[in-house]
């Protein structure tokens, strides 16, 4: 929790990437690998490491205090990011899956499921977004609120109350306090009674006649017995945790020294420590310029004039005339300088080629020969010899940023000394090197433009009678400078182009489009690793995935992207996911997620939410315009469409109306304009995906996740931490185990349903006397319809139907036909033999 602490996790984490390039960037080309199970190893391998080095990294930049330090760890951080998502993509392409399994990956690098889970970084909803976001918030509820009102005043003159008389009224006042006083009378006659009773009791029995010394002695008897038991039953407990019979008790802590709330504390304080030092670092940025600038400004310039004035005379002297001073878009005297230290790197590897291709201009004739011949031969054999290429990883976006990163690291931080900077404040010297490049910047341009004049001066001193063609030369410069013009590209027709963006807020959050998401973050959408996906794919078995998996998934393609501006603009491009899976699942759950830790708007354009809204051709191309451009202005932002199989549906039935079909034309063109800068997502659900039109459905989203209801381990999860949540105990009387196999067919939100129906207030009160059992909860389930074998029958036969599942059907197929051509051919080869 230290300064020091977080420092040796920074520099230990930037070396396990470094090694992780020395490994991706092999000093010679890796070759092309024609095994898929050691291409996929290759990659599950880096992919888990990497995402180590991704929560650890995200640790560290949150929790740093340096701002020069975390300006550094934010770029590798992005990096890794961007190469997980790559790796990712990688992963897809080969095995054709969404998903996949890392079982036998984890217990070689002895590793836990823990591993596999992607953290979602804090700046992506703190630190410098979050003021934007608080303001956007306030905003919204500012006008919701206005509308409020309107909807409070229908309700009431819907519902008007009966008007009563003054008697009525007086009559109705007089016949509840006689009640009341009635029922004081009846308590107080109770009490009466009671104490009388007692009274009679007492002097029935008549002193006591137990010796005081007997009476002390069964006390004690009673008490050491009391002790006793209470022992042995608290050693035969600790007996049974041993042995694993029984879970360890979880150990309640008063409300502000729990160890959790402990760490989010210190988590705060350092929060703040990193406001201040980013403040002072904003400050110490323009002093130390302004004191560069009085210090050591005037010596640059100089020594400025002086190279440029040198420059003036070396010219001269060889050709004979002043040189053209080059103009600012050239780079104005910095490109004189440049040009001058290349021309002298630059002799020595020109001629080298000149001397080879000499020497090996016979050899060139014969090597083309010979391919010639080697091809003819090639043409022959082709249909014999089609071999399939291989994997091959393909080239990175993120690894030159990786690389340049761990470069400034080795060469500034490694081995820096920081011993008398405890606070972990600002580095001076290091915001003097960079404002030195920016101040010899500023002052270059200053320079140039003094220089230029001194120049014009010198020719028209010196060279007078060639001053007409000097100008004539200057001018067919100036006009070989522009070029041709290039034909521009079609533009987006703006339907609102004297329109505000606040404007068009304000009248889509009218409309009811843009909404308030309520409060859920990732670590809700609760659910367990699979432990056998990699075995049940060795025996040719294609796993369901589960929801760990799922959870993954949908913050590689959904979360991360979003967050990042630097990863969503080189990483692989995804503008629209589908979520798919029957009712219960948590698909709008997963959407109110996404939106809550991108910090992200969210446009519900679902067709019963915009039924009777902007209808006809015009007004519907115009609400998905304004929806677009708001969202494109006001990124990261989500569009989500519920039920978006209707869009997509053969028939319609004629008892819909909401015109669900009427965006089917508008959303493929709004997908088409999405470029890698907008961190926009298209984001659909559906529950009966089968029902539309599968290839305008795929063409529409190009990731499909197929969400499915919870198996065993993740059932015993939600059990386990719902009931709680609820404010229901869990003892040993509750049988979970049993509860995961009873419910099996239910999904997430049917459980939430019967915890909700059996845990009432009245029962709540009652958990200290009655603790809960298992038979409680399976009334309540048996009033729910489950999801039957069927229906996940329809969702698997309908994603194969999609592209991925056609690749990965074929891919499946012909590793079968593969093992089974080897076989044949092995038992013929046998019998020859024999022969």
């Amino acid at each position: 929790m230290s300064n020091s602490m977080y420092n040796s996790q920074w520099h230990g984490t930037t070396d396990d990437v470094i090694d992780l390039l020395e490994v991706e960037q092999p000093p010679q080309p890796r070759k092309a690998m024609k095994d898929k199970v050691a291409a996929f190893r290759l990659l599950g391998t880096m992919y888990i490491k990497y995402i180590m080095d991704f929560r650890r990294l995200e640790q560290c930049y949150d929790q740093v205090v340096h701002p020069q330090k975390r300006r550094v760890i934010r770029h590798i951080l992005d990096g890794v990011m961007g190469r997980v998502l790559e790796l990712k993509n990688e992963m897809v392409n080969l095995e054709f899956s969404e998903f996949h399994f890392f079982d036998d990956l984890l217990h070689d690098l002895k590793l836990t499921p823990a591993a596999l889970e992607i953290p979602i970084p804090h700046y992506f909803t703190m630190g410098d977004v979050a003021p934007a976001i608080q303001e956007r918030e306030k905003k919204l509820t500012a006008l919701i609120s206005r509308l409020a009102p309107q909807e409070k005043t229908t309700a009431s003159t819907a519902k008007e109350e009966p008007k009563m008389s003054l008697e009525e009224a007086i009559r109705m006042v007089q016949i509840h306090e006689r009640a009341r006083q009635g029922r004081l009378r009846a308590k107080f006659m109770r009490e009466i009674r009671k104490q009388e009773e007692r009274e009679r009791l007492n002097s029935d029995r008549g002193a006591p006649t137990l010796d005081p010394d007997a009476a002390a002695t069964r006390l004690q008897k009673h008490y050491r017995r009391r002790l006793a038991m209470k022992k042995v039953s608290q050693m035969r407990e600790e007996e049974d945790i041993f042995l694993g019979m029984i879970s360890q008790p979880v150990k309640i802590y008063a409300s502000k020294q729990t160890p959790a709330t402990v760490v989010k504390k210190i988590e705060g304080q350092r929060r703040v420590i990193q406001d201040q030092h980013e403040q002072e670092y904003q400050a110490a940025l323009i002093n130390v310029k302004d004191k560069l600038r009085e210090v050591e400004g005037p010596d640059m310039r100089e020594n400025m004039q002086d190279q440029i004035r040198q420059w003036f005379l070396e010219v001269r002297d060889s050709t004979g005339k002043f040189p053209d001073y080059p103009d600012e878009d050239e780079g104005g005297s910095a490109s004189i300088f440049k040009k001058v230290n290349q021309a002298g790197e630059d002799i020595e590897p020109e001629e080298e080629p000149k001397k080879k291709k000499k020497g090996n201009g016979k050899k060139g004739k014969k090597d083309k020969k010979d391919k010639g011949k080697k091809g003819k031969k090639g043409k022959k054999g082709k249909k014999d010899e089609e071999e399939d290429p291989g994997w091959k990883m393909a080239a990175s976006n993120f690894l030159p940023t990786i690389a340049e990163v761990c470069h400034t690291y080795k060469n500034v931080w490694e081995h820096r000394e920081e011993s008398n900077n405890f606070q972990q404040k600002h580095d001076i010297e290091l915001i003097k090197e960079d404002k030195r490049t920016e101040l010899e910047a500023e002052i270059r341009i200053q320079v140039d433009e003094v220089m230029r004049d001194e120049l014009d001066k010198l020719k028209l001193a010196i060279d007078r009678e060639k001053k007409g063609k000097a100008k004539k030369k200057k001018g067919k410069k100036k006009k070989g400078k522009k070029g041709k013009k290039g034909k521009k590209g079609k533009k987006e027709k703006d339907l609102t182009p004297d329109r505000t963006i606040s404007s068009l807020y304000e009248e889509l959050v009218q409309a009811g489009v843009i909404t308030r998401v309520p409060k859920m973050h990732m670590n809700e959408f609760l659910g367990e690793y699979s432990y056998l996906g990699t075995a049940l794919r060795q025996a040719n078995i294609e796993p369901m995935p589960s929801l760990s998996d799922i959870r993954r998934v949908v913050t590689e393609y959904c979360i991360l992207p979003l967050g990042s501006q630097a990863v969503h603009e080189k990483a692989p491009l995804i503008k629209s996911v589908l979520l798919a899976g029957p009712r219960g699942v948590g698909k709008r759950m997963l959407a109110n997620i996404v939106c809550n830790e991108t910090g992200a708007n969210f446009f519900d354009l679902t067709a019963a939410n915009v039924a009777g809204k902007y209808s006809g051709k015009k007004d519907t191309a115009l609400l998905v315009h304004m929806i677009f451009k708001v969202a494109r202005a006001l990124q990261p932002s989500v569009v989500y469409i519920g039920e978006a199989e209707r869009t997509f549906m053969k028939k319609i039935p004629k008892t819909d109306k909401t015109e669900c079909k009427r965006f089917k034309k508008e959303l493929p063109k709004m997908l088409k304009i999405l470029k890698a800068e907008d961190r926009v997502l298209i984001l659909g659900t559906s529950r009966v995906p089968f029902e539309s039109e599968v290839k305008t459905l795929c063409a529409m989203y190009q990731r499909l996740i197929l969400i499915p209801r919870p198996d065993y381990a993740s059932r015993i999860v939600l059990w386990k931490e719902l009931i709680p949540k609820h404010n229901g105990r869990m003892t040993e009387l509750l049988d979970v185990s049993s509860l995961a196999k009873i419910s099996d067919g239910y999904t997430q939100g049917h459980i939430n349903t019967a915890i909700t129906n059996v845990l009432t207030e009245r029962r709540i009160q009652q958990l200290h006397r009655k603790p809960l059992t298992a038979a409680e909860f399976i009334p309540s389930l048996a009033k729910i319809d489950p999801i039957y074998k069927e229906e996940e029958l329809a969702f698997k036969a309908w994603f194969e139907k999609t592209p991925l599942g056609k690749k990965r059907l074929k891919a499946l197929k012909g590793d079968d036909d593969d093992g089974g051509k080897k076989g044949k051919k092995g038992k013929k080869g046998k019998k020859k033999k024999r022969k």
